[in-house]
């Protein structure tokens, strides 16, 4: 192959410039350089000049030039099945983009404690209402940043002075267990006897974790230990740990609220404390384009003001 030749192939994938090969295509089609160039739209000496410059290219000649009629050679036979086949596989995935929609979705991202205990178990009632919309829950107590991560919404567990956004709700905690252990507890100071149920603090971080010491103070009890601790790393597993009866939970409420109705925890005091705690929902910059989104953050508020009502 010539020098100048080579120009015409592309670098990365050694393929002949998709000029050539349209025009090769229609005049190995139509078996004429004059309806091809009809078809193209250009001269027939230059759709001539394309094939010269495509055959130049593979080195071998494609056509038989035959008085008053062109003849595909074997060669060109077999890039003409190479070039329709490929053709048509393109216009079947053109179409196929065409007529697919695009996708509907909202991304989120909030704590596990909140996925779990509050957000689930009503989201079916958001998904009904949207059945084309798609939900992507990203549960972690990591803060992720929503247009790095190209999320619409963030439910935020902050302390309330650091809150942005509509507020959700604000917290507030006290101690809860397992029946059978809410009979052995009659006066705080018989939480010396039970296990305490917690997670890790991560360090350095404001990712939320369970706190006991908003209750501590309400109560009088600063200097108030209990028998032993386990430690969890997800608060979802600590509430598991004290439906089956292993210990003591600082209860969030009202995450925990349908677990106290239905009986699997117990408050065996009735005092609770505010936790200067609360859930507010934040939106990225594309939240605003995104009109699932906006319909997200209007069932969450309506969902928060129906529970805090019930």
């Amino acid at each position: 192959m010539r020098a100048e030749n080579a120009k015409l192939f592309s670098a990365a994938a050694d393929l002949p410039p998709l000029e050539l090969l349209r025009s090769f295509e229609a005049a190995a089609r139509t078996l004429s350089f004059t309806q091809a160039a009809g078809e193209l739209f250009l001269t027939q000496s230059a759709v001539s000049r394309q094939i010269q410059q495509l055959e130049a290219s593979l080195g071998v000649l494609l056509f038989e030039r035959r008085h008053r009629a062109l003849a595909l050679t074997e060669a060109g036979g077999v890039l003409q099945r190479a070039v329709v086949e490929s053709l048509e596989r393109l216009r079947d995935a053109t179409a196929r983009l065409r007529a697919a929609p695009a996708p509907r979705q909202v991304a989120i991202t909030c704590t596990p404690g909140f996925a779990s205990f509050w957000l689930i178990p009503r989201l079916a009632r958001f998904t009904a209402n949207h059945p084309l919309v798609d939900v992507r829950l990203s549960a972690t107590l990591e803060v992720l940043d929503l247009e790095r991560s190209r999320l619409d919404i963030a439910v935020r567990f902050v302390p309330i002075e650091r809150g942005a956004g509509p507020a959700l709700f604000e917290e507030s905690v006290m101690p809860l267990c397992a029946p059978q252990v809410a009979a052995l507890l009659r006066v705080p100071d018989d939480l010396a006897d039970q296990t305490l149920l917690t997670i890790e603090m991560p360090k350095h971080s404001e990712a939320p974790t369970v706190d006991w010491e908003p209750w501590f103070e309400v109560m009088g009890l600063p200097e108030l230990r209990m028998k032993n601790t386990m430690r969890f790393t997800q608060y979802t597993d600590a509430v598991a740990a004290a439906v089956a009866g292993q210990g003591v939970v600082i209860g969030r409420l009202p995450l925990l609220r349908e677990l106290v109705q239905s009986g699997q925890l117990v408050a065996p005091f009735s005092e609770g404390a505010a936790s200067r705690r609360a859930y507010f929902i934040e939106s990225s910059r594309r939240a605003a384009g995104n009109a699932d989104a906006q319909d997200f953050v209007r069932w969450l508020r309506a969902e928060a003001e129906a529970a805090q009502r019930a």
